[in-house]
């Protein structure tokens, strides 16, 4: 594996933190290989050369530590982001179980985003942090038939391993739900896709669903797409031309249709779905806790 110079591992989020209530942000790894279609972080502005090529940030797990011991306030460490935490590489370097270690050590919260199940294996350093603070895993699930997911998101757990991820997680306790984004116009965005992704994720013990019909577009992050478009889905590049054209936000033309769908469903089940009770929820127990102990 490439190790990379990094002069910084932990960054801070807005003190809101409306993102999941995250607090700090971690990338351990630069780049990805599963290979979506739709992949954001291949956006000029992010500057990540070489997308595909997976490397690591050398000494990743000494910076880590040392930044975090500096922080005054504790709070929710994020990763996933920008690369995937558990790509390939990290079933046999374990940088981000690692770093979950060390999170765990200096009593910080993690909320994980992943399409991997590796995740599974770090279920019990899960359960040790969930002990002390804020614990949230996001499976990303943008298409309920693994036939579909394979020709958007190539190179990671097919969507009925994630289902089964979800499932497993919230049996051992960790709070785990979907993060349903993009819904790719034209392709993913029919009730019949939406309604078995809800099916499936009440069946599987998801607690939340956020979602957003839709795509965004950006330099580079385009031309990629619309080459994958043109490889696996014939047809339907002209059809964002002539809808979106050069528009960053692509907006399902079906989304107000698909929210009415997807609220009346998710409240049928009891799934959350506004970022608020998401929040709410998963950090709750710690601040009856808090407000205990003062």
């Amino acid at each position: 594996m490439e190790l990379i110079e990094a002069r910084t591992i932990i960054s801070s989020r807005p003190e809101n933190g409306q993102w999941f209530g995250i607090n700090y942000n971690m990338n351990i790894y630069k780049g990805c290989s599963h290979g979506c279609i739709y992949c954001d972080s291949r956006s000029d502005c992010y500057g990540v050369e070489d997308f595909d090529r997976v490397r690591a940030k050398r000494n990743a797990l000494e910076m880590i530590r040392r930044e975090l011991s500096t922080k005054r306030k504790k709070g929710v460490v994020g990763t996933g982001a920008m690369s995937d935490p558990y790509n390939p590489l990290e079933k046999e370097y374990n940088l981000t179980r690692g770093a979950l270690e060390i999170i765990d050590s200096l009593g910080f919260g993690a909320a994980i985003a992943t399409k991997s199940s590796l995740i599974l294996r770090d279920t019990d350093i899960l359960r040790q942090i969930a002990l002390h603070s804020p614990v949230i895993v996001k499976i990303t699930v943008t298409a309920a038939r693994d036939e579909l997911c394979r020709k958007v998101e190539p190179g990671v757990s097919v969507s009925s391993e994630r289902f089964r991820t979800i499932k497993e997680l919230s049996d051992a306790g960790i709070f785990a739900g979907v993060l349903l984004m993009p819904v790719l116009p034209f392709i993913e965005d029919t009730e019949e896709n939406i309604s078995e992704i809800i099916e499936l994720a009440h069946k599987n013990g998801a607690k939340f669903i956020y979602p957003a019909f839709g795509v965004t577009l950006r330099n580079n992050q385009r031309e990629w797409y619309y080459k994958k478009l043109d490889e696996r889905f014939p047809g339907i590049k002209a059809k964002y031309i002539s809808t979106y054209g050069n528009s960053y936000e692509c907006r399902s033309h079906n989304s107000k249709k698909l929210w009415a769908l997807f609220k009346s469903r998710c409240d049928e089940y009891g799934i959350l779905y506004r970022m608020e009770d998401i929040i709410r929820e998963y950090k709750k127990p710690y601040q009856a806790e808090q407000l205990s102990f003062l």
